[in-house]
């Protein structure tokens, strides 16, 4: 069952509209609904062969921060279950997902993949059990020193991390109706109909199903070096119709 995050969500006739509100870059502003806040990783309700449809149109083309929606396995969550959330520590990314990041941010562990924009998008990665990966966070601050933040971008997540990805040329405020179709061997995107990307990298399930706008932004460049955090954006919104889900 599709939950909202927060407030600035409402209902339309035929789906929601999820409001930011206007800010400067002190704070987070988000509106979301997924399915999966309260469940453990292995609850999530999707696998593959699952199929999404959704009408979708946006305030502006460029704004500020990120928005989309797709499947994920909200990989980079360290819940433990307070306030009605599930028990998740990370993991590596598994997701497929129609998704748009303003050119601040920079998601892409490959060099030959884009890394901002509007995106088709989808990451492949092992399951490797969040216990054995949590270690790893007491060695965050070692990816300040760009040196050693670059070779571990090179040579450890793009290797362990397959993804695919196809920039969008999409008036994204104009009405679209967009399907994703998850396989297990192949994940294809169409845009009104129309085939716009394939790929044979297809994420790992369970997978949970989110829908967001939000002002963040997060930078992982080739070069090493880090940026994350709030931007100051101007009222947006962005509004869902005509939502399904198969499995």
């Amino acid at each position: 069952m599709l939950q909202s995050r927060n407030a600035n969500l409402e209902a339309t006739r035929q789906g929601w509209k999820f409001n930011l509100p206007e800010g400067g870059p002190s704070a987070y502003r988000y509106a979301q609904v997924d399915d999966y806040s309260a469940l453990a990783r292995r609850r999530f309700v999707w696998r593959e062969q699952a199929t999404l449809n959704l009408r979708c149109r946006l305030s502006d083309n460029s704004l500020p921060g990120t928005w989309g929606f797709g499947f994920w396995n909200d990989p980079f969550s360290f819940a433990l279950g307070l306030g009605g959330m599930g028990k998740r520590l990370p993991v590596l990314p598994n997701c497929a997902w129609f998704f748009y990041a303003s050119p601040e941010n920079h998601l892409s562990f490959a060099t030959n993949q884009p890394a901002s924009g509007f995106l088709a998008q989808t990451f492949s990665a092992p399951k490797i059990p969040s216990l054995l990966l949590t270690p790893g966070l007491f060695g965050i601050p070692w990816l300040l020193a760009k040196p050693l933040s670059r070779w571990l971008r090179a040579k450890l997540a793009a290797k362990l991390i397959s993804e695919a990805a196809q920039r969008l040329e999409v008036d994204a405020t104009q009405w679209h109706e967009y399907r994703l179709q998850w396989g297990r061997q192949r994940v294809v995107f169409a845009v009104d109909s129309e085939i716009v990307f394939e790929t044979e990298i297809s994420p790992k399930g369970p997978l949970g199903l989110v829908i967001w706008i939000d002002n963040q932004f997060a930078a992982w460049r080739p070069d090493g070096s880090l940026g994350m955090g709030a931007l100051a954006n101007p009222p947006a919104w962005m509004e869902i119709e005509n939502l399904e889900i198969s499995q």
